[in-house]
């Protein structure tokens, strides 16, 4: 524990331990001509009832995916091809060294360190977020779970799975409604922009050296 209680760092994982897909949908988007924002407009709006929801709840599989949200698209007004999004996605999904680092030193001081991600099934664990394994004590997964972030039922079972209270751990998230649910709960947390700049609030928190 850390002189300002901090016992657990907890981590999502696209976006800030991995590149962020959010890249990678921009860039399917501009050369496919789709408007900017479409595809994340079309994630938020479908809700649970959408695909990805659905995707990332675990009750689609990857081939039942691609036929819906390609579909939740459509309805929404433009023609997109969600299988070739999603291997954009998965050949962007490269983890960041200084993210990885700074994993180690948490875990040598002591404190337990989690991964917290809203992902869906896949194949191999040996590629994407399964290759992260090993640097995490913990790792909870939306698609094995059945819930996924910003519900705050993810973070209490996060938090209970752990052993900390919510005032008792950090979460690093590059989306701001995932970490708005966090914070309600009593957690601190920590928009991820860029790492670096991140991991400098994180070391402010923690009391100890993450970069450099």
């Amino acid at each position: 524990m850390t002189e300002r209680g901090i016992r657990a760092v907890i981590f999502d994982l696209g976006g800030v331990v991995l590149d962020s897909p959010l890249h990678a949908i921009a860039r399917y988007e501009r050369e496919c001509g789709i408007p900017a924002g479409f595809i994340n407009r079309v994630v938020v709006d479908t809700g649970e009832a959408g695909a990805w929801s659905r995707l990332e709840r675990g009750k689609l599989g990857m081939r039942e995916f691609f036929v819906a949200f390609s579909e939740d698209c459509a309805r929404a007004g433009q023609e997109v091809s969600a299988e070739a999004l999603m291997q954009r996605i998965g050949e962007s999904s490269a983890p960041r060294p200084v993210m990885l680092e700074a994993i180690r030193r948490i875990r040598v001081r002591g404190l337990h360190v989690a991964a917290l991600t809203n992902n869906w099934v896949s194949e191999d664990e040996t590629e994407g977020s399964g290759a992260l394994r090993p640097h995490f004590d913990t790792f909870i997964e939306s698609s094995v779970l059945g819930l996924q972030k910003p519900d705050p039922r993810i973070y209490e079972h996060t938090c209970e799975r752990i052993g900390v209270r919510y005032e008792q751990a950090v979460f690093l998230d590059d989306i701001g409604r995932n970490l708005k649910s966090a914070r309600q709960l009593g957690m601190r947390t920590i928009k991820v922009d860029e790492p670096e700049a991140s991991l400098a609030e994180l070391q402010g928190l923690l009391g100890f050296p993450l970069l450099g």
